[in-house]
């Protein structure tokens, strides 16, 4: 793929123009052996880059284009993304678009998208004197395929159990050549009608090619067409609805049939040529809003999402201020899911205050097990509940996902142990404050019955909150977190992809990691890929003033620097060696030239030698061992 991109672009390139390779994997010959209709033979190209890069490549260039060649005879190529979007809305059934004659005298192949609420309709039709090809709606659940190759009407018809006119985005393939005719309707049995074995075999057309409408009737196509192609070729239904009435260029709706790719919470959203996912209000990211997020906390490390920031001038104290923040953040209901693996128990895996001593923690008992705290009224004890399904602490990737709605609670791990839950502190989570993943920081009081923490902190133990909170959030977690979300929020997204509102303060040591299902088995939580975080990353333990993140990016010097300093520590034992050894054979050379060349001195000869010869070994096991 070749991108041109703009010149406004921050790129140092030659004046006026700049242009971007990027390669594939596809640059050598692909032998294809022939195929029928029924299983065409694909070929994939893989991209050096990833779809995000490329993404970002072809958002701001001016023109992209893909280059490939293809040899081979008798034989069509087929690329149905390249023009997968290209679509026209037809308003009126008088109205339609006109191409150039379609040749397709011994083979034709039809392909588009329809979308329509109309009962009936034609969608493709080209008249010859006598012959003529045409496909059409004929009714609500009926797609038909007929032409006229001299040998008399002939028709292929799919029939559906529930009708066509839905609204939702239909596949239409029609073919025809010498020995058949057929016709296939999304993923509906494939219709075939066989050719005459004497007749006509030549498709004679001379008329326009009529798209959305009919010279033969008054019965045009009212809706939307897509990726229309005749004998593998696209047509360009944008380029001419431009310049012809009762069309436009484009058509709304994607979603409607493609919003299901937008996963894990995305929102599709509606573009002119296809959709994209909003993966704003979701815990992923990428294009369809599939990719992981996840981090690697330490020891002693936090990340803490502020719900609100709240104005300096009223005090924690006053009634103004919990007033001001009663009405906005007042949950009779949540979601929260989030994924971990950690090989630490006690662990706190997430912490959501209030400013009414409210809170909700989701932590890893010293045993293992799942344990969920809800206090929602500060006059009452928290409801705490233990879910005994097994050691979670055992390196494994494990997900939770927690459903409150009022007094009614619902959890599930892994996506199939479910159960149910009754709350008695109340149903209001009121004026919720913020969330913390890993430790727990605050002020540290004399009278708490948990052993002080290191004295360089900062600590205080949540107000109201049950014995076995304040135990997990002193040991924190240390392991990796991803997909972390509550309600709209995803908090571990807000540190890893800064650029939005200062909310997120990270503490010690998080580092980006890879997806925390990949990598280590068992009892090796911390052998993640990871990058550390900017605002504290990097440091172990945790700090005693937090800093809004607002940049991923650290260089590791300090690993840099170890690696140059073995480096020249290598060099200087091969320097060291090979001196000694230059030092050995200049011995050796002297003691050779001073030995006696006759038989009375023959003894002496022999000792000078084999001593030359042992000092020569003990060099060669300093030099190797």
């Amino acid at each position: 793929m070749i991108c041109l991109l703009s010149p406004s672009q921050p790129l140092f390139c030659p004046p006026d123009t700049a242009w971007t390779s990027v390669q594939h994997n596809g640059s050598h010959l692909v032998s294809v052996k022939s195929s029928n209709g029924e299983s065409p033979h694909p070929v994939f190209f893989k991209y050096t880059a990833s779809m995000d890069q490329l993404q970002a490549i072809i958002d701001d260039a001016d023109h992209c284009q893909q280059k490939l060649t293809f040899h081979c005879k008798k034989s069509r190529l087929s690329t149905p993304h390249d023009s997968f979007w290209n679509s026209a809305s037809f308003n009126t059934e008088t109205s339609y678009l006109h191409f150039p004659t379609f040749r397709g005298e011994l083979s034709a192949d039809v392909s588009f998208f329809f979308k329509t609420t109309a009962f009936s309709g034609v969608f493709v039709e080209n008249l010859g004197i006598t012959d003529f090809i045409r496909l059409e709606l004929r009714a609500p659940a009926e797609v038909t395929f007929s032409f006229d190759v001299g040998n008399g009407p002939c028709e292929v018809t799919v029939q559906s159990p529930t009708p066509f006119n839905d609204n939702r985005w239909h596949h239409v393939r029609a073919e025809r050549n010498v020995k058949e005719a057929s016709l296939q309707v999304d993923q509906l049995p494939r219709e075939t009608q066989t050719a005459p074995a004497d007749g006509h075999a030549r498709l004679q057309l001379n008329s326009q090619l009529f798209v959305g409408g009919t010279a033969s009737r008054q019965r045009g196509f009212l809706g939307c067409i897509r990726s229309l192609r005749l004998n593998g070729l696209a047509l360009d239904l944008e380029e001419r609805a431009t310049m012809t009435p009762g069309v436009e260029p484009g058509c709304p709706g994607h979603c409607s049939s493609y919003g299901h790719l937008c996963r894990n919470g995305g929102r599709c959203r509606e573009k002119r040529r296809g959709i994209e996912c909003d993966c704003t209000f979701s815990a992923y990211d990428g294009p369809f809003c599939e990719n992981e997020i996840s981090a690697y906390f330490g020891a002693g490390s936090s990340v803490i999402y502020d719900f609100q920031h709240y104005n300096d001038t009223f005090s924690k104290n006053s009634s103004s201020f919990v007033a001001l923040f009663h009405e906005d953040l007042t949950l009779t209901g949540e979601m929260a899911t989030l994924s971990f693996r950690t090989t630490e128990m006690p662990s706190l895996l997430l912490y959501v205050s209030s400013f009414y001593e409210e809170y909700l923690s989701v932590i890893l008992a010293p045993n293992g097990s799942l344990q969920i705290s809800y206090k929602l009224n500060r006059h009452r004890e928290p409801d705490v509940f233990n879910f005994g399904f097994k050691n979670l602490a055992d390196g494994q990737l494990h997900q939770v996902k927690i459903n409150r709605e009022a007094a009614v609670v619902f959890v599930e791990v892994n996506q199939n142990a479910r159960r149910q839950v009754i709350l008695s502190s109340g149903t209001e989570f009121n004026a919720v404050k913020s969330l913390t993943l890993g430790t727990i920081l605050g002020k540290w009081k004399k009278e708490s019955p948990l052993p002080p923490p290191p004295s360089d902190w900062d600590w205080k133990w949540p107000p109201g909150a049950d014995r076995d909170t304040l135990r997990a959030g002193a040991h924190g977690f240390t392991g990796c977190l991803s997909a972390v979300r509550f309600g709209p929020t995803a908090p571990l997204k807000a540190a890893l992809r800064p650029g939005g509102p200062a909310r997120v303060t990270v503490r010690g040591h998080v580092a980006a990691a890879s997806r925390c299902a990949e990598g280590a088995g068992p009892g090796a939580p911390a052998r993640e890929a990871t990058r550390p975080l900017a605002g504290g990353a990097g440091r172990s333990g945790a700090t005693d003033e937090g800093e809004p993140l607002v940049n991923a990016d650290r260089s590791d010097s300090a690993v840099i620097g170890g690696v140059i300093a073995v480096v020249i520590f290598i060099l200087l034992c091969i320097t060291a060696i090979a001196v000694r050894i230059y030092q050995q054979r200049r011995l050796y050379e002297k003691n050779e030239s001073n030995i006696p060349k006759t038989g009375d001195n023959a003894e002496t000869a022999l000792k000078s030698e084999l001593n030359v010869q042992s000092t020569v070994s003990e060099s060669q096991k300093e030099y190797f061992f």
